[in-house]
């Protein structure tokens, strides 16, 4: 009577303690575990890779530069170079100033649109 009273259930493989990784299924494919994807020719550098930057040396910036130069928030026709055409206040890394002046810089478009001297917005969005 044992024999009749069966399962239907396959059964099932033991489960991994805890800690160790499951055994992979028999023709599965390996685990992709980071680094270069299995396949791929291409090879990653520590340093990335120096033909896909657009620029060759690191840009200065124009206020520490000339001293003589500052922000102020009543100058709009300065403060539209650090403006997209969006109206968007431009990055660092496009503008070229330091952390010091580029945070000047924010807190005087802020201003200055708050006065009404610059956009808040672009006034035409083209699509």
């Amino acid at each position: 009577m044992a024999d009749e009273i069966r399962s239907e259930r396959p059964a099932t493989r033991p489960t991994p303690r805890p800690g160790e990784r499951p055994a992979a299924r028999p023709g599965a494919r390996p685990e992709y575990r980071g680094g270069a994807r299995p396949g791929s020719d291409s090879t990653r550098r520590p340093g990335g890779d120096a033909s896909r930057r657009p620029f060759g040396r690191k840009k200065v910036c124009a206020y520490c530069k000339n001293k003589e130069l500052f922000i102020d928030y009543k100058d709009a026709r300065v403060l539209r170079q650090f403006i997209s055409e969006r109206g968007k206040i431009t990055p660092r890394r496009i503008s070229g100033a330091c952390a010091r002046h580029q945070r000047e810089i924010a807190i005087a478009l802020k201003r200055a649109r708050n006065l009404a001297l610059l956009p808040f917005a672009s006034s035409r969005f083209e699509e």
